[in-house]
């Protein structure tokens, strides 16, 4: 696949304007790392393995103050919930998975256990949860164990019975959050009159975390085209805060190749059960790549990493498009992580489901900041402000030439990668030659400028690294501090 130049470089006009645009762009950007009050510099790049568990759909990932993460997610049979814990993401992968509860054999919450998330309130656990009836498996409603335990894994659940709201229709994916001090339930359900098969619900928490009280808020109804494909579907909703506004995901249309996540914006300030106050994006957030090989991400969460400075986007996928018969009887929706990015206006930039493997990276020059490498028809340079975001990113491999070299793979482009060529850095297709694999691999070295970033010299030019100049990307030797500077790349 040849890269497609709209997606490589940002929108220009046809008045040939665009690279003078596109070099004040990098002058602005170099102004801005020089002058006082310039944005600090963004979270570090954090280092994962997707998938992070096989199998496993409706991910929930809670951080607790005791240091581990704990994970829970719907598996295949939709029969039993179950809980695992580590003081890692990654260490999630291989931690031993327990089974906490399972369905009845009869009546109530015996089909269908869905969607368990793992909170913890008021000093005692709480797992919220969708379940069916044995002689009604999609009569679905939402339902509450609850776990006084320092340890969840351990101690004993005592179901707290089903979470009443307005109707006793069809309902599920309960998730609880805080804002200015009040705990609100926000969920999903069919409203009667409403011919959609889920909208969102907002309510306050009552004294109990397994009751709502006073005025339910209709938050949004699926109306746009991606929230209608399949099915009309708003579902797993889940918040995350920052910059003094409160964004609300959630997915929509089928669970197949269509499920994507949408998104709700409003003001920390707000009154939040009003629904004027939510600003609903017209667009997906988040949504299938078949550049990348990922289909139907959704029903997420969001959890931080073990250093706390990034926030780490939680999904659930499928690496492939096409499912024979009803997608809920295929068992092979993935749990998967990535790094959640901000863009300047402070909303956040999912970006798109990355490949499998390793999670890439951002580059940022020292000298340059909130500027990145990118392709720019086919050329790389630095630019502030890279849309797609995918443009921006780079998987650090195993290089291609190996002999302990690294090589830099496009993300939204599997199998381009940045190479030199005439000394200028290029995003090229490999071409399987040892020249590319030459031309294609570094040597990864301490950041020539700080200790706390990296410089990448050309494995067959030794001596020669990888810097920007004019706001493009080339292999030179580098002598003066400036050089070195232009030669030392943040990771992201």
């Amino acid at each position: 696949m040849k890269p497609n130049p709209r997606r490589t470089r940002r929108p220009l006009r046809s008045t040939g304007s665009g690279p003078l645009i596109a070099v004040l762009a990098t002058v602005l950007a170099l102004l801005a790392g020089l002058l006082p009050g310039a944005p600090a510099a963004a979270a570090p790049a954090v280092s994962y393995t997707n998938p992070l568990v096989n199998q496993r759909a409706d991910p929930h990932i809670f951080r607790h103050t005791d240091g581990y993460y704990y994970f829970t997610a719907t598996v295949p049979q939709y029969d039993r919930i179950v809980l695992r814990r580590a003081t890692t993401l990654q260490g999630l992968a291989s931690a031993a998975e327990t089974t906490i509860w399972r369905r009845h054999t009869s009546g109530e919450m015996g089909a269908h256990i869905w969607a368990p998330e793992i909170h913890f309130v008021n000093g005692r656990w709480y797992v919220y949860f969708a379940a069916g009836r044995t002689d009604d498996i999609w009569r679905i409603r939402m339902y509450v164990l609850e776990n006084a335990s320092a340890n969840p894994l351990t101690g004993s659940w005592t179901e707290r019975g089903r979470i009443s709201t307005p109707w006793d229709t069809f309902s599920l994916d309960a998730s609880t959050f805080v804002a200015n001090g009040v705990r609100y339930l926000v969920w999903a359900q069919s409203e009667p009159g409403i011919s959609t098969n889920s909208n969102l619900y907002l309510a306050r928490m009552g004294s109990n975390p397994w009751q709502i009280t006073g005025t339910v808020t209709r938050l949004t109804v699926p109306t746009y085209d991606w929230e209608t494909r399949g099915y009309r579907v708003a579902e797993g909703p889940s918040v995350i805060q920052r910059n003094g506004r409160i964004f609300l995901t959630y997915s929509a249309s089928a669970t197949d190749a269509n499920y994507c996540l949408g998104m709700l914006t409003a003001p920390a300030n707000a009154n939040l059960l009003n629904a004027s106050s939510w600003t609903k994006s017209p667009t997906p957030v988040f949504a299938s790549s078949a550049a990348t090989g990922q289909y139907g991400p959704g029903h997420n969460s969001f959890t931080v990493s073990e250093d706390g400075q990034s926030d780490i986007l939680v999904y659930h996928d499928r690496n492939y498009r096409d499912i024979n018969g009803d997608p809920l009887n295929d068992p092979n929706r993935r749990t998967r992580i990535q790094k959640l990015y901000w863009n300047a206006d402070g909303t956040p930039n999912l970006g798109i489901p990355v490949p499998d493997g390793a999670t890439p990276v951002r580059l940022r020059p020292h000298d340059l900041a909130d500027t990145y490498l990118r392709p720019y028809d086919y050329r790389v340079r630095v630019d502030a402000d890279v849309t797609p975001l995918a443009d921006s990113q780079f998987r650090i491999v195993t290089g291609l030439s190996g002999s302990g070299t690294v090589s830099l793979e496009s993300t939204n482009f599997p199998g381009y990668y940045l190479r030199h060529r005439n000394y200028e850095v290029h995003v090229e297709r490999d071409d399987g030659s040892a020249q590319f694999r030459a031309d294609a691999s570094f040597l990864r070295r301490a950041g020539l400028a700080s200790g706390a970033a990296i410089s990448l010299e050309a494995q067959n030019f030794p001596g020669r690294y990888l810097r920007h100049r004019a706001g493009l990307l080339y292999v030179e030797p580098v002598t003066s501090a400036a050089e070195q500077a232009s030669a030392t790349l943040h990771l992201e």
